[in-house]
């Protein structure tokens, strides 16, 4: 690798405020890190990266992870709106604001229903039917599993 591309990299780290930088070309690699004050740069031969990790399995896997609680005698009928992820229930978007919907609410496709926050990214709900909201299932602040069962729509 070019002297002067590490050079111009080391600048770029410095005006930046990226703390590390890793470029690849062919066999050579080089990575700058910040510590501090200091730069540190390591040349060596491309080691090869264990693979990324893949999409979340679209179910738990059997036995090991159950919804929060077996209500499926309490769940009134109805189209299920169910958790597409693991995180944390809102009903509001602030806790100041009124909730996206109550029971008995009516809702269109599309609808905002509640936010579920996972990894400090907040995820908006949306129905999937048009009907009346006849059930909400979670708590809010509550904490959600993938697939638990949040609302209940007519």
């Amino acid at each position: 690798m070019d002297l002067r591309k590490i050079k111009s990299l080391i600048d770029l780290l410095e005006k930046s405020s990226l703390t590390e930088i890793e470029i690849v070309e062919g066999e050579e690699s080089v990575r700058l890190t910040r510590g501090g004050t200091s730069l540190t740069g390591v040349a060596a031969p491309a080691a090869p990266l264990p693979p990324a990790p893949l999409a979340p399995p679209t179910a738990p896997p059997a036995g090991l992870a159950e919804p929060a609680a077996d209500t499926s005698g309490d769940i009134p009928e109805g189209e299920i709106v169910r958790s597409p992820m693991v995180g944390t229930f809102y009903g509001s978007p602030s806790p100041e604001a009124d909730p996206f919907v109550g029971v008995g609410s009516e809702v269109s496709e599309g609808d905002t229903l509640c936010i579920i926050e996972a990894m400090k990214m907040f995820n908006q709900i949306e129905a999937e039917v048009s009907g009346r909201v006849v059930a909400i299932l979670v708590e809010n602040g509550q904490p959600v599993e993938y697939d638990e069962p949040l609302f209940v729509i007519r």
